[in-house]
């Protein structure tokens, strides 16, 4: 027996303020597309937006559904999408942001296990790292240049 010992590494901002340009476009991308989630169960809502390679921004919300839990996360809504329309472009980068009715969330909310898994998918079949942004509604923003990092031990087509 040994032990492995698994290392990953983020970047924390204190706010939107300190992110690119470019990332904090996409985040506010992101903010907006949340607007337009269907979360009237959980009263949980989560934009996210992708950008493509060529440029692109293709977003995403929650979908919720009265047969609760069938709904569907932000984050694949917006995968599947850019999948769908731009089959061959790379995904370079994600931001997604997050808000509950019944509190301010503050800090940041990482993607569940569904969505790390179907996003990693992505990651490795197009042989290339996905920049990742989350926040809450306010406040510190996580990034990791690779969705693996939130993932290390990925399950992936080589087991099939």
């Amino acid at each position: 027996m040994k032990k492995v010992e698994i290392k990953t590494q983020i970047t924390v901002f204190d706010d939107i303020q300190e992110l690119s340009d470019l990332a904090k476009n996409l985040m506010n991308v992101a903010i907006e597309a949340k607007q337009n989630a269907y979360a009237p169960y959980s009263k949980f809502k989560v934009g996210a937006a992708l950008l493509l390679e060529n440029g692109t921004i293709v977003t995403g919300n929650n979908q919720e559904n009265a047969a609760y839990p069938s709904g569907m996360c932000a984050e694949r809504v917006a995968i599947w999408k850019a999948s769908s329309e731009f089959p061959n472009e790379k995904i370079l980068k994600l931001a997604i942001s997050a808000s509950s009715s019944s509190q301010i969330l503050n800090e940041p909310v990482a993607p569940c296990g569904g969505c790390r898994q179907t996003l990693s998918e992505y990651e490795l079949k197009q042989k290339d790292k996905i920049e990742v942004y989350f926040m809450g509604e306010i406040g510190k923003i996580i990034m990791t240049d690779s969705l693996l990092n939130l993932l290390p031990i990925a399950f992936d087509k080589s087991f099939l």
